[in-house]
């Protein structure tokens, strides 16, 4: 039992029924900071029955923690949930939380000897982040120094297609500008690090990528995802199926785009979707941000028995985000995911020459 998960989940359910907007955004802190705990929230408990001091938990919460380490659920919260009359919101919520890890979930299975799959020592580099040149705050210059910093090879900026302007999806002009500034970059690093020209696609209704072909082939790595459609119980087996086909594509990115607590995703038969990935030669990504872990430990087995590649990413918006790669790691190795099909534990000719046999 994760402990943390299950009290950050009740925390996010008493959230959503607070009247006040001070009380919700109260709540959804203590979730976040109980969900972001390297430990057991149980190894906090001290001998006398109170709880060690943790940032952004205050009194009110700190009972309610409490209540669910001596009893094991909280009436408190489940009593308020009924008053309420949101209990059919709070039950769908709660059928959304499902494969998600806490971070000491995390920690606990990066330590795991007994666990196989890539190990943090055998990540090379991060396929997807994002920069200032769409929705995210660090520069270029930042990721090659922060990547360095965290003993990598090489990392691509995957940065948004022009197709999804809510994002901030770059122009064909702005993405030529990224990639002088690239250049730039990689003759000043030449033999320590290597950053990769990379995109993150928007993967239409029809399964076709937001650019063309013509496009794609100014890429190093495409990064394919989808942005729309994500709520929808339709099954959308086929335009899953249209994208990992296209050629140009590298990575299927958080193929489902689920969301925590608040969507499910895409719904497809991933069997199929990932038999079609494979035969292709396209890298089903795990995506290791907290809100997504998409694909999960449990999908991903799924996709290992299909001979899927896999691509553990971070989906970094911040240099500080970039240990959301080790969330995507802990996943892979519960999943079991061998260590060579994972193309970040590649050396950067290798990871290049199978990018060129993709984008033909």
């Amino acid at each position: 039992m994760d402990l943390n998960g299950k009290i950050a989940a009740l925390l996010r359910d008493f959230a959503a029924i607070q009247k006040s907007r001070p009380s919700m955004w109260g709540y959804k802190r203590a979730a976040s900071a109980i969900l972001a705990l390297e430990v057991p929230i149980e190894s906090l408990l001290q001998p006398d029955g109170t709880l060690r001091k943790i940032a952004n938990i205050g009194p009110s919460s700190t009972r309610i923690i409490l209540e669910v380490l001596k009893t094991g659920s909280s009436p408190t919260i489940e009593d308020a949930i009924l008053a309420s009359g949101q209990k059919s919101d709070i039950e769908r919520r709660r059928h959304l939380r499902g494969h998600y890890l806490s971070r000491a979930q995390v920690v606990a299975a990066l330590k795991n000897q007994k666990l196989s799959g890539p190990r943090p020592a055998d990540y090379r580099g991060d396929l997807q982040m994002h920069s200032v040149y769409s929705d995210g705050s660090q520069t270029l210059d930042e990721i090659v120094k922060a990547g360095i910093k965290r003993g990598y090879a090489y990392c691509a900026v995957t940065d948004h297609s022009y197709g999804l302007p809510i994002a901030g999806g770059v122009s064909m002009t702005e993405l030529a500008n990224q990639h002088a500034e690239i250049d730039r970059l990689n003759a000043r690093f030449k033999g320590k690090f290597r950053l990769l020209k990379g995109i993150e696609a928007n993967i239409r209704a029809d399964g076709a990528p937001d650019m063309t072909a013509e496009e794609l082939r100014q890429l190093e790595v495409v990064v394919a995802a989808p942005h729309s459609t994500l709520r929808s119980t339709a099954d959308q087996t086929n335009r899953m199926l249209a994208a990992v086909r296209t050629r140009g594509v590298h990575i299927l990115g958080h193929p489902r785009g689920r969301m925590y607590g608040s969507r499910p995703g895409v719904t497809a038969d991933w069997d199929r979707v990932f038999e079609a990935a494979a035969k292709s030669g396209i890298a089903i990504e795990i995506d290791g941000d907290p809100a997504r872990q998409d694909l999960d430990y449990d999908l991903a087995r799924r996709a290992i028995e299909a001979g899927c590649l896999f691509a553990l990413d971070s989906d970094a918006h911040s240099t500080r985000e970039l240990r959301y790669a080790e969330t995507a790691i802990a996943h892979a190795r519960l999943a079991g995911v061998p260590k060579e099909r994972v193309i970040n534990c590649w050396p950067l000719e290798r990871l290049l020459e199978w990018a060129r046999s993709r984008s033909g």
